[in-house]
């Protein structure tokens, strides 16, 4: 215990930026994936095959390991942030895409005549009705694609990426010292911490947003 007080004392500063890294890659790979996911799940929502199709090539993604994804992107991108943020947009995408095909096929067909009804265009049908009704869905993708790149960003740290995996495979190296453990137990915690966080911010944001669409 005594080791573990003495490393948070002496390293606050490093977790304060550590912590920050990995906060703000994890958000920036989101929103990357979210763009890319609400662009691809509107082209093809409304054909099966298309749905099929982009669903299949996003879970296969997702089946790929990420030490091997890393091991894949490192002698094209090099290391450091570049091949971390395209894998966790890589493994960021699937859940938003299939929670965005899935709100957007469940928006009721009276309600997408009724918009039309009343002289609004594909587009205003588009942004008006049928993704603020699919919101939630999309939303609930965007929470699991958070969580799991919390986790995914800290493998990244074998490519040299950002945030608190740095110290978790500092303290792995170091075993048998007495940093080792507070070095990888504070990390683990932290990105713990840091997703809950995430995670009751994304759900305020739902309950907020929610409120708008009513």
């Amino acid at each position: 215990m005594n080791a573990l007080l003495d490393f948070l004392s002496t390293r606050r500063t490093q977790l304060a930026v550590d912590s920050w890294q990995h906060v703000s890659a994890t958000v920036q790979a989101v929103l990357l994936a979210t763009a890319l996911s609400l662009l691809v799940g509107v082209a093809v929502y409304r054909s099966r095959a298309g749905s099929a199709v982009a669903t299949g090539l996003a879970s296969t993604a997702l089946t790929v390991p990420s030490f091997a994804l890393l091991g894949l992107l490192i002698p094209v991108l090099g290391l450091g942030v570049l091949p971390t943020m395209v894998a966790l947009v890589i493994y960021a995408v699937l859940p938003i895409l299939r929670n965005t095909i899935v709100g957007l096929d469940a928006v009721p067909a009276a309600t997408v005549d009724a918009a039309r009804g009343v002289g609004m265009s594909r587009m205003g049908v588009l942004g008006r009705v049928e993704l603020p009704l699919a919101w939630p869905s999309i939303l609930a993708g965007i929470r699991v694609s958070t969580q799991m790149s919390m986790g995914i960003l800290a493998i990244a740290a074998y490519a040299k990426g950002p945030g608190l995996g740095n110290l978790i495979f500092a303290g792995l190296s170091r075993v048998g010292t007495p940093t080792a453990v507070p070095m990888a137990l504070t990390a683990t915690v932290l990105i713990v911490v840091l997703a809950l966080v995430l995670d009751g911010l994304l759900v305020l944001l739902g309950r907020l947003t929610a409120r708008g669409i009513q």
